[in-house]
């Protein structure tokens, strides 16, 4: 039994979706989460800055003791690919989990995958998918309009603004035949009810968060690291830039509201 905390990153707040998920199987661990809110989007960015900004959240959340890093962050998981590799605990992206779901979710072998411009550019996910089955086809698109769609609210199912997005992106994907679409960004799942809508019914939707939650859990309890105490979804938060603001907008992605402080981190100095 370990019973310190789970480190997860994200550029941003995106993440928070993937600690949902944590906390649902393993609401007995405590998570330490660090949204790089002073320097979103990391999608935008070329890789070697995606790399550089990597490297110094996973310094500041080994300074915090964790047990296991989880960069929750697709965009980190497809460019900055190995940089787990030397640390000396447990470290996993998201993109290997959510690839062999999709692998084995699909019928016809054609799979979607949406994302921020860094994580389909980088055609990750088709050489992922390819690994897994290379008998599978794969279809990408990038949107990078749904973060701050998110990140502004426009959620609800009647949105109109983000629906019209959605079919604007979704439609060839949906021409093209593809029966399983992967959610390749953490924001995702916060609109899932409308790309679902505009996918139709015959398309099994891969929420990244979750797969990753679920191969955590996998890890921790393989290698005797589950927590035995009960932490009732027990989290600090941490920011780069301003704290305002903060618990409105995490509390979409986690599902209600948060009653922790947040504190703001100089990761300039990690």
């Amino acid at each position: 039994m370990d019973n310190r905390p789970i480190g997860v990153f994200d550029s941003g707040l995106g993440g928070l979706t993937a600690v949902k998920e944590l906390l649902t199987i393993m609401p007995q661990e405590s998570i330490i989460y660090f949204g790089d809110t002073g320097r979103v989007p990391y999608g935008t960015r070329g890789r070697e800055t995606i790399i550089k900004y990597t490297k110094q959240d996973i310094s500041f959340l080994e300074s915090n003791n964790v047990k296991i890093i989880v960069a929750a962050c697709n965009t980190v998981s497809s460019v900055a690919d190995g940089i787990g590799d030397n640390l000396s605990l447990p470290f996993t992206g998201v993109l290997n989990p959510t690839a062999q779901a999709a692998a084995a979710a699909t019928k016809n072998k054609r799979v979607g995958v949406i994302g921020t411009t860094a994580t389909i550019r980088s055609g990750s996910y088709r050489r992922g998918l390819a690994a897994t089955d290379p008998e599978i086809k794969g279809f990408d698109r990038d949107c990078p309009l749904f973060v701050p769609l998110v990140e502004n609210g426009w959620i609800s199912e009647d949105e109109e603004v983000t629906r019209l997005v959605a079919q604007r992106y979704l439609t060839p994907l949906k021409d093209a035949g593809i029966d399983t679409l992967i959610m390749g960004c953490t924001h995702y799942p916060i609109i899932q009810h409308i790309i679902s809508e505009v996918m139709g019914s015959g398309v099994t939707l891969i929420d990244s968060g979750k797969e990753t939650a679920s191969y955590c859990a996998g890890v921790l309890a393989a290698r005797g690291l589950l927590s035995d105490r009960k932490a009732d979804g027990d989290c600090s938060f941490y920011v780069s830039d301003q704290v305002e603001g903060f618990s409105r907008i995490a509390g979409i992605f986690l599902g209600k509201d948060i009653k922790r402080e947040v504190s703001h981190v100089n990761i300039d100095l990690y």
